[in-house]
Protein backbone atom coordinates (compact mmCIF):
# COMPACT_ATOMS: atom_id res chain seq x y z
CA UNK A 1 0.00 0.00 0.00
CA UNK A 2 2.88 2.37 0.75
CA UNK A 3 4.53 1.85 -2.65
CA UNK A 4 1.20 2.33 -4.37
CA UNK A 5 0.58 5.58 -2.47
CA UNK A 6 4.09 6.94 -3.10
CA UNK A 7 3.71 6.34 -6.83
CA UNK A 8 0.36 8.15 -6.78
CA UNK A 9 1.79 11.12 -4.86
CA UNK A 10 4.72 11.40 -7.29
CA UNK A 11 2.38 11.34 -10.29
CA UNK A 12 0.05 13.92 -8.71
CA UNK A 13 2.95 16.30 -8.03
CA UNK A 14 4.23 15.94 -11.59
CA UNK A 15 0.72 16.45 -12.96
CA UNK A 16 0.20 19.46 -10.73
CA UNK A 17 3.40 21.05 -12.03
CA UNK A 18 2.28 20.47 -15.63
CA UNK A 19 -1.06 22.11 -14.82
CA UNK A 20 0.54 25.06 -13.01
CA UNK A 21 2.98 25.60 -15.89
CA UNK A 22 0.34 25.42 -18.60
CA UNK A 23 -1.92 27.80 -16.67
CA UNK A 24 1.01 30.23 -16.34
CA UNK A 25 1.10 30.22 -12.54
CA UNK A 26 3.11 32.87 -10.72
CA UNK A 27 6.65 31.47 -10.49
CA UNK A 28 7.42 33.74 -7.52
CA UNK A 29 4.71 32.07 -5.40
CA UNK A 30 6.12 29.81 -2.66
CA UNK A 31 3.71 26.95 -3.37
CA UNK A 32 4.43 27.03 -7.11
CA UNK A 33 8.17 27.08 -6.35
CA UNK A 34 7.82 24.12 -4.02
CA UNK A 35 5.84 22.09 -6.55
CA UNK A 36 8.35 22.94 -9.28
CA UNK A 37 11.30 21.95 -7.09
CA UNK A 38 9.79 18.59 -6.17
CA UNK A 39 8.71 17.95 -9.76
CA UNK A 40 12.21 18.80 -11.03
CA UNK A 41 13.68 16.38 -8.52
CA UNK A 42 11.24 13.60 -9.44
CA UNK A 43 11.74 14.12 -13.18
CA UNK A 44 15.45 14.92 -13.06
CA UNK A 45 16.39 11.72 -14.86
CA UNK A 46 14.07 12.48 -17.77
CA UNK A 47 14.77 16.16 -18.37
CA UNK A 48 15.13 17.14 -22.01
CA UNK A 49 14.25 13.75 -23.44
CA UNK A 50 11.85 15.66 -25.66
CA UNK A 51 13.09 18.92 -27.20
CA UNK A 52 10.24 20.74 -28.90
CA UNK A 53 9.68 24.32 -29.89
CA UNK A 54 6.41 24.96 -28.04
CA UNK A 55 7.62 25.19 -24.45
CA UNK A 56 4.29 23.97 -23.05
CA UNK A 57 4.44 20.79 -25.11
CA UNK A 58 8.03 20.15 -24.04
CA UNK A 59 7.14 20.57 -20.35
CA UNK A 60 4.10 18.33 -20.75
CA UNK A 61 6.02 15.42 -22.27
CA UNK A 62 9.13 15.76 -20.08
CA UNK A 63 7.03 15.59 -16.89
CA UNK A 64 4.18 13.32 -18.05
CA UNK A 65 6.58 10.51 -19.04
CA UNK A 66 8.04 10.09 -15.53
CA UNK A 67 4.55 10.38 -14.02
CA UNK A 68 3.36 7.47 -16.16
CA UNK A 69 6.47 5.46 -15.38
CA UNK A 70 6.10 6.06 -11.63
CA UNK A 71 2.48 4.96 -11.82
CA UNK A 72 3.26 1.86 -13.84
CA UNK A 73 6.26 0.75 -11.82
CA UNK A 74 4.72 1.68 -8.47
CA UNK A 75 1.43 -0.05 -9.09
CA UNK A 76 3.16 -3.06 -10.64
CA UNK A 77 5.53 -3.42 -7.69
CA UNK A 78 2.66 -3.04 -5.22
CA UNK A 79 0.64 -5.73 -7.02
CA UNK A 80 3.66 -8.04 -7.11
CA UNK A 81 4.29 -7.56 -3.37
CA UNK A 82 0.63 -8.19 -2.57
CA UNK A 83 0.87 -11.58 -4.26
CA UNK A 84 3.80 -12.65 -2.08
Amino acid sequence: MIIHSLADVAAVILGLWILLYLLDANQANAFVGFVRGVADWLAGWSQDIFIMKPEGLRVFFNYALPALIYLGVGHGAAAWLRRL
